[in-house]
């Protein structure tokens, strides 16, 4: 079947499907003493949970006639890639500096590209059994300790009626800043004592893997500055997830990110949430 023949909801549930999938087999590693642990190219981790992740989620994609690229393949050459019309872009398990301190902090991200624009976006945080979604000009929504029969309905309204549209947020008098749990730079720190400077009251929240991306869409920070590296994979889920709640991600100089760039590196960020208006 062509891939223009699978309707977007349809896709967008079954990458739902997938993420818990991905996430419990990821919670069976978790739950093991060892991770078996290797390192990369780059010298980042790798272990057995991102392994079977991308596994699942992979071989959960094939059949549609359309293009995967991965974290964990990301060898995949741009002369390749630079002719996809649609494909899906995924972090098997991001944050795996998270989930090897074992602080919970870690996501399963599935992000369906279009001319190189996520249009669809799926979160899923496994130890909180939490999933954030958003499908374009659909909205963004969340769904608290889901299980695998609230995703058991063809029928995307039927899965609407069980989450909640976000943002699902408190204005407060204070800014709160989203940073980095792991990768916190001097740019970011500059970033935030810029914000200090204007006599903004500010609270900083610390957040590991997409989860920031999560709390700018859900409301529960104002502003998410990445003055550091990311790839594009750790980035399209939330992405969507943020615009579809009515929020912004933008390049420093306030214009748009690129996708499926020759060098998939993203340039810095910053991310905000509806009512930032700082």
């Amino acid at each position: 079947m062509r891939p223009e023949i699978y309707s977007l909801k349809f896709l967008l549930i079954k990458a739902l499907r997938l993420s818990l999938t991905a996430g419990n087999a990821i919670m069976e590693v978790y739950g093991r003493s060892d991770f078996n642990i290797e390192m990369k190219e780059d010298n980042s981790p790798l272990t057995l949970a991102d392994k079977t992740s991308n596994s699942i989620i992979v071989d959960g994609l094939k059949g549609f006639g359309i293009p995967v690229l991965s974290e964990e393949g990301s060898q995949i050459s741009w002369d390749i890639r630079k002719d996809w019309e649609r494909y899906w872009l995924i972090d098997p398990l991001d944050g795996t500096k998270e989930f090897i301190k074992r602080n919970d902090e870690f996501t399963v991200n599935i992000a369906l590209m279009e001319k190189n624009v996520p249009i669809v976006g799926v979160i899923y945080l496994p130890v909180l059994k939490r999933l954030y979604f958003a499908l374009k000009g659909h909205g963004a929504y969340k769904i608290d300790k889901v299980e695998p029969k609230d995703l058991n309905e063809e029928d995307f309204q039927q899965v609407l009626k069980k989450s909640r549209r976000l943002p699902d947020y408190r204005k407060g008098k204070r800014i709160r800043v989203v940073a980095s749990r792991s990768h916190l730079s001097q740019e970011t720190e500059d970033f935030i004592r810029e914000l200090k400077g204007k006599d903004e009251k500010i609270d900083l929240v610390p957040a590991g893997s997409s989860l920031k991306l999560c709390l700018i869409a859900e409301g529960k920070a104002d502003v998410y500055p990445r003055m550091g590296p990311t790839m594009e994979w750790d980035i399209a889920a939330g992405h969507v997830i943020i615009t579809e709640s009515g929020g912004s991600l933008m390049k420093l100089d306030e214009t748009p990110l690129n996708y499926n760039k020759p060098e998939l590196l993203n340039p810095w960020f910053v991310a905000k949430s509806k009512l930032y208006s700082a």
